[in-house]
């Protein structure tokens, strides 16, 4: 998942201005991914996308474009097309779901091992590097010098260099530091954490003021709303050593704001979609 494909950077009051291929991605992991073989209708996603404010043009192209990525694949029925995951896709929503779900925003549990990748592209291969670096931002790492790249924990990343073509030009080590080594120093000298700790802060508060209102008249918009900017949220933090950052480090608070919000959301938006959504069986 590139960094063009999640958002535009910038925001309002109403949190980051997701891209269409965000949201949509979103909206398939949501209702999509769990079901298996199922194709939802274009005018279903239309209406669900439309309710966070992505407007039928939008929809359709992002639709169109998905498919020419490999990202989704198109099933008619009758005069109605449908869309459905391919293989591609669900692998990048798995690997979502483990982020949002499993592994959670605080690294509590970390071991001492830290994972380096350094790599030497031609100065030709611009998108290969573009490529190369959105991959490695999303697993966790960090540019500890222009062509070595750390992350914390033993992260498995030879199938995304695979997947990219680099293994020829890509060498990854698992490793500790030395006792000479200032682990915290490292930690500020590599990630921006006020970046960081700003998006979470940001969405704490923001999520926190909704959390009165319940799961509100359109819970399926809510959620896929909340889910997209959990997404947003979390897309640069590599999940440091908890104890290396600040004590009031604002992971933890947003990471809780974010599941008391989804719990919520989960059973009214699922019910809404079981009225809402016109889907069928992938053939």
């Amino acid at each position: 998942m590139e960094d063009d494909d999640i958002l535009d950077g910038q925001g309002s009051s109403e949190g980051p201005q997701q891209r269409p291929q965000s949201l949509m991605l979103t909206f398939f992991g949501n209702h999509v991914l769990e079901e298996g073989d199922l194709c939802v209708y274009s005018g279903s996603i239309i209406d669900v996308l439309g309710r966070v404010g992505v407007g039928e043009q939008a929809v359709r192209s992002t639709l169109t474009r998905m498919v020419n990525r490999g990202l989704l694949r198109r099933q008619r029925e009758g005069r109605k097309m449908f869309f459905g995951l391919t293989p591609q896709a669900t692998r990048v929503l798995q690997d979502g779901r483990t982020r949002i779900w499993r592994q959670g925003a605080v690294n509590d549990d970390w071991d001492g091992s830290w994972t380096l990748l350094g790599f030497s592209l031609p100065d030709s291969w611009k998108r290969q590097r573009h490529d190369l670096r959105s991959r490695l931002t999303w697993s966790g790492f960090g540019a500890l010098y222009s062509g070595l790249w750390i992350a914390p924990g033993k992260v498995d990343v030879g199938a995304v260099v695979a997947e990219l073509g680099l293994a020829d030009h890509v060498k990854i080590f698992h490793a500790q530091a030395d006792d000479a080594t200032d682990i915290a120093q490292m930690i500020h000298g590599t990630w921006d954490l006020e970046s960081i700790a700003a998006r979470y802060v940001t969405f704490d508060k923001r999520w926190t003021a909704r959390l009165d209102a319940g799961a509100g008249d359109d819970p399926i918009g809510t959620r896929l709303r909340l889910v997209s900017e959990w997404l947003w949220t979390i897309r640069t933090d590599p999940r440091l050593p908890a104890r290396h950052l600040p004590p009031d480090w604002p992971a933890r608070a947003a990471q809780e704001t974010f599941r008391r919000v989804a719990q919520h959301t989960e059973r009214p938006a699922r019910l809404m979609a079981r009225d809402l959504l016109e889907t069928t069986q992938l053939r």
